[in-house]
């Protein structure tokens, strides 16, 4: 589903969960409609600006499921930093991250996707604090790997666990601020 209540194309949208959501929800730091995992919504317009905007960056951290094995130097690639083209035919580099190949991802939910026996994949778990022009594909695209999956796993210290697609946690603000790292003065 896109992270958005109402859309002119016929898609997924949250109102489709089936949960009573109070008046005034926001999605914040949306996923794209291919992409899954932790998601948040609130009601609290600062969010956004405190979160994505603040002189601390925030760490995001994705699970990604790319075609064909990563050797290191490509892992390497990543973590330094990729050049990718954005709207308008420009250029952008990604900031450093944290990237790394897992073995084993712990994911409670099964995939949408058929893997082909015939081809070789890799778990990258990679972490940034930038998230620009559906930025995770195009950083593995740039080290010359597709992109299967991409699952969000975190935001800070605020992690999908066991959430099933679709489900929803609602969090007391004061654990929401703390595991966001958020200082609200």
């Amino acid at each position: 589903m896109v992270s958005q209540f109402v859309s002119t194309h016929a898609v997924n949208l949250l109102g489709d969960i089936g949960f009573n959501f109070p008046e005034g929800i926001h999605a914040i730091g949306r996923l794209d409609n291919l992409s899954e995992g932790l998601l948040i919504l609130t009601t609290n317009k600062k969010i956004t600006r405190l979160l994505f905007e603040a002189a601390t960056p925030h760490k995001r951290t994705y699970l990604v499921l790319v075609n064909h094995a990563v050797t290191e130097e490509r892992l390497q690639q990543l973590r330094e930093g990729v050049k990718f083209r954005i709207r308008g035919g420009e250029y952008y580099t990604s900031a450093p991250c944290e990237a790394d190949i897992v073995l084993q991802p712990e994911i409670s939910f099964p995939s949408p996707y058929t893997m082909t026996k015939n081809i070789p994949y890799t778990w990258l778990r990679i972490t940034l604090t930038e998230g620009k022009f559906h930025q995770v594909r195009k950083m593995v695209a740039a080290i010359h790997h597709r992109c299967k999956r991409l699952i969000r796993v975190s935001i800070e210290d605020l992690t999908l666990g066991d959430l099933e697609p679709g489900g929803i946690k609602e969090i007391d603000e004061k654990e929401f601020f703390m595991l966001l790292k958020i200082n609200v003065r």
